[in-house]
């Protein structure tokens, strides 16, 4: 699901049901002690996550190697690579590239459910909740709040990396593309595009995906010596999940 968001040179792995409890997987001795005093549900998580992001090295041709958390939580990747990892409930995924291919990456998955109450306020602006009216009108079947939420949710892990500072969820005004309704297998022709773009209970409507721009309200990176203004990102919605993600390309 993530690897479609993504170009090329990034390897993307994903767990899905089972796979994303990390039952069977094992832990370096320096992950364990990271881990050791958590409570189950976070424990498979960090394992199956990291049994991705091994499986990520590997498909780079990098031998497997710990994944340590380091500043306010960013894991610490291997000399050479670039890399984002994701999970919630019954799914989790990394992306890793060497970083001559891109400057920094950053991933996100949530349930494709409303956001709880009073989560909007805290991290939407007012003319991002403007816009997020003007989508649930015309596209009611994608949970548009929850969207942006992720979408900044992989802003920031894309600009942590290049920064190493804080960006809070107010500092980056994102604009979503909503993109249109990806077609079942058994729907009309995409050359429908009455078909294709309006909604309805059937999944061709549930599952969507688009682009996304946030617009940095501080000071942006430099990359290659050259500032950044914006990100741009993807997002896609499928079998009750939504995803994110954001690649900073080198200039």
């Amino acid at each position: 699901m993530i690897e479609e968001l993504l170009p090329g040179p990034v390897a993307v792995v994903e767990a899905h049901g089972r796979d994303a409890l990390g039952e069977g997987v094992s832990l370096y001795p320096e992950e364990e002690a990271v881990i050791a005093r958590a409570v189950d549900k976070r424990r498979r998580e960090f394992t199956a996550v990291r049994a991705c992001a091994r499986h990520a090295m590997e498909k780079l041709g990098v031998p497997p190697q710990p994944v340590l958390p380091g500043e306010r939580g960013a894991p610490r990747w291997p000399d050479g690579l670039i890399g984002s990892m994701t999970h919630c409930d019954g799914y989790c995924a990394a992306a890793l590239a060497p970083v001559g291919e891109l400057a920094s990456l950053g991933i996100d998955a949530e349930p494709h459910d409303r956001l709880p109450d009073g989560v909007l306020d805290a991290v939407a602006l007012p003319t991002e909740r403007t816009r997020l009216r003007g989508l649930a009108r015309s596209r009611p079947s994608v949970h548009w709040d929850r969207l942006l939420f992720s979408a900044k949710e992989s802003v920031y892990k894309a600009w942590f990396p290049l920064t190493g500072k804080w960006l809070d969820f107010l500092e980056a005004d994102v604009e979503i593309d909503p993109g249109a309704a990806l077609r079942a297998p058994d729907s009309p022709d995409s050359s429908d595009s009455r078909a294709a773009s309006e909604p309805s209970d059937s999944r061709a409507a549930s599952d969507a995906s688009g682009g996304f721009r946030a617009r940095l309200l501080v000071p942006g990176p430099l990359v290659d010596g050259r500032r950044v203004e914006a990100f741009d990102g993807r997002w896609t919605v499928r079998g009750g999940l939504l995803a994110t993600a954001v690649a900073v390309r080198h200039f």
